[in-house]
């Protein structure tokens, strides 16, 4: 730090990081700003007075298994079940230990972590401190975390209910969160993704109706196979499903013609079991966040769809403009006040 010309500094521990970054803090408080430790543990091996450590004979396994298998594939299932049937993943970390230590050096880490004991400075922590940690860890279980947050003063304990020893596999987002909001006291979440989509909207035309005439039984077998019509044209064409309501659909597209094509292919599919559907299509910037889809283009394809009549497919004016020499023909539906959003839209129905 002295050579970086910094004063003070948050410091983040992971795992056998912990300790150091501990010990640091203790000894230096003037130099923390806040102290963040994530999968980490004041002591590794068990004890008559730390029974939540690592049992002997346990620890003593490992590192005869360090000894002759470290060049060997490496095993994910203790630091991240999550990938340990993901071959890339193993061949990376087999080609990291390699690159990072013999077995011979990897051997004598392993002896000293398993040597670590900081207990006796957890009282004398006295900086700002963040403990997180992921309840199924592992490598270093749960206790472990929660022994740290009950003995240093005043630290916050996060536990997470899912997730690998390794911080950046998971909901990495999630500690990210925790992280920032602590030493920032803002929560910002991840930024969404702003994308150009043509989002799809159907629903099964007069579908009240049919499951009153029909009955239960029959009418979730019917609505059972429009799902399945509706996923494998989805599929066909490329089309990812955000969601699916009763019996309606919402997808987006990266093409507005392939979403088009693909409406008029659902409502064909549908047709054999008896069913008509309504679709409506509009062309805008989406917000993209994990696998919901926002913003003002989505509310404008579900109003669009709701001006729809049964066996139509009906666009707004975007999508027509876009899919100009396409071979898609169109006929003006005249223009309309979409509920909630604002000026008049022109929409047009596809002719098929």
């Amino acid at each position: 730090m002295d050579a970086a010309g910094s004063e003070r500094a948050a410091i983040l521990g992971m795992s056998e990081g912990g300790p150091m970054s501990l010990l640091f803090a203790a000894t230096y408080p003037a130099r923390v700003t806040a102290l963040i430790l994530y999968g980490a543990f004041a002591k590794r091996l068990w004890s008559p007075d730390y029974p939540i450590g690592v049992p002997t004979l346990d620890r003593q396994a490992y590192l005869e298994l360090i000894e002759r298998q470290w060049s060997d594939a490496a095993d994910l299932g203790v630091v991240a079940p999550s990938l340990m049937h993901d071959p890339a993943a193993r061949q990376w970390l087999s080609e990291l230990r390699r690159m990072s230590a013999s077995p011979g050096a990897a051997l004598a880490i392993a002896r000293m972590n398993s040597e670590i004991d900081v207990r006796h400075v957890l009282s004398t922590i006295h900086v700002p401190t963040l403990i997180l940690h992921r309840a199924p860890d592992r490598d270093v279980a749960v206790e472990n975390g929660r022994y740290l947050a009950a003995n240093i003063p005043g630290a916050r304990y996060v536990e997470f209910p899912t997730g690998d020893h390794w911080a950046m596999t998971g909901d990495v987002d999630s500690i990210l969160d925790e992280i920032e909001e602590f030493l920032t006291g803002v929560r910002h979440g991840p930024e969404p993704d702003r994308v150009l989509a043509t989002v799809l909207f159907t629903d099964i035309a007069d579908s009240t109706a049919r499951a009153a005439a029909m009955g239960d039984h029959r009418w979730t077998e019917l609505k059972s196979a429009h799902h399945a019509i509706v996923r494998r044209e989805l599929a066909r064409f490329r089309g990812s499903e955000i969601d699916t309501a009763g019996d309606g659909f919402f997808a987006t597209f990266d093409g507005p013609a392939r979403a088009v094509r693909c409406a008029f292919a659902i409502g064909r599919g549908v047709e054999p079991p008896g069913l008509r559907i309504r679709a409506g299509l509009h062309t805008g910037e989406v917000e993209i966040r994990q696998k919901e889809a926002t913003g003002l283009a989505v509310h404008i394809g579900a109003r669009v769809m709701n001006l729809a009549v049964a066996g139509e497919v009906l666009v707004s004016s975007t999508v027509r403009d876009l899919v100009a020499g396409a071979g898609l023909d169109f006929e003006d539906r005249g223009s309309h006040q979409l509920r909630g959003v604002p000026g008049k839209w022109r929409l047009f129905a596809v002719r098929q």
